[in-house]
């Protein structure tokens, strides 16, 4: 069995304060939680502090980027092992707002996959196309070479610690959400493309969450679908109410 996972991506929000709140506020309420994994992702100035308040808890702490290189001269950047230093048991790599506003190119994700997993941490690998590559019938080459351009030059050892998350570009931020049969037959195809490049065991093993606009109303019937392993949570992760019942997930 795959242990789902519920991670919350508070992108660019939260002081160090509020953060503090709101992590006070979710571990009250899922310390009876032992059925998924539970990971927020703050801005980088909170996470230290974040770090102390969690300790002992059931969430976890994950980075929202790194840089590939482990010291050097890159203002403004920080690495994967100084994100392990304040705390950080997870990072998100090649996540679509990286991709779409910031240019990163698919070699350079590799690089920060291939730099989290050296530091000794999970990475989450987020994957996706954009709505123009889905009407134009793209879709599965996006992702295919999404995939394997991310993940390449990892063996199956190293896909113990990685999780891939599905975001379609056009469900993120916009209201909009894939049905849930559009969501599994994407997991179903990033499944089958760590089939043709690892052994079974990957295939089998690997976490591939969904995100875009995932939310108290449409967590239910995503989590119910055989392939879909958890939610990588943007908005919703900002309301601790939102939040605890996407945690708190029925499995029909």
């Amino acid at each position: 069995m795959r242990k789902p996972i519920i991670a919350g991506n508070w992108k660019l929000h939260k002081t160090i304060s509020e953060a503090r709140e709101l992590v006070q506020q979710l571990q009250e309420s899922v310390a009876d939680v032992s059925d998924c994994e539970i990971i927020v992702a703050p801005v980088f100035t909170a996470l230290a502090s974040l770090a102390s308040t969690v300790a002992g808890s059931k969430i976890q702490l994950a980075a929202q980027n790194c840089h590939p290189a482990t010291s050097g001269a890159f203002t403004g950047e920080v690495s994967a092992a100084l994100l392990k230093d304040a705390g950080c048991s997870y990072v998100i790599v090649g996540h679509s707002e990286r991709r779409q506003l910031f240019g990163e190119t698919d070699d350079f994700i590799n690089a920060k996959v291939k730099a989290v997993l050296a530091a000794g941490m999970q990475v989450i690998f987020c994957v996706g196309e954009t709505l123009e590559e889905r009407d134009s019938g793209a879709m599965f080459d996006v992702l295919a070479r999404q995939v394997r351009e991310g993940l390449r030059g990892l063996d199956n050892d190293a896909m113990r610690h990685v999780i891939i998350a599905y975001e379609p570009v056009w469900a993120i931020g916009t209201g909009q959400v894939a049905s849930v049969d559009q969501a599994q037959d994407a997991h179903v195809f990033i499944r089958g493309l760590l089939a043709g490049f690892f052994d079974k065991c990957v295939e089998e093993q690997t976490r591939i969450l969904y995100g875009g606009s995932v939310k108290p109303d449409n967590v239910d019937g995503l989590m119910a679908q055989g392939d879909i392993d958890g939610a990588l949570v943007g908005g919703a992760s900002l309301k601790a109410e939102d939040f605890i019942r996407i945690v708190r997930f029925t499995r029909q």
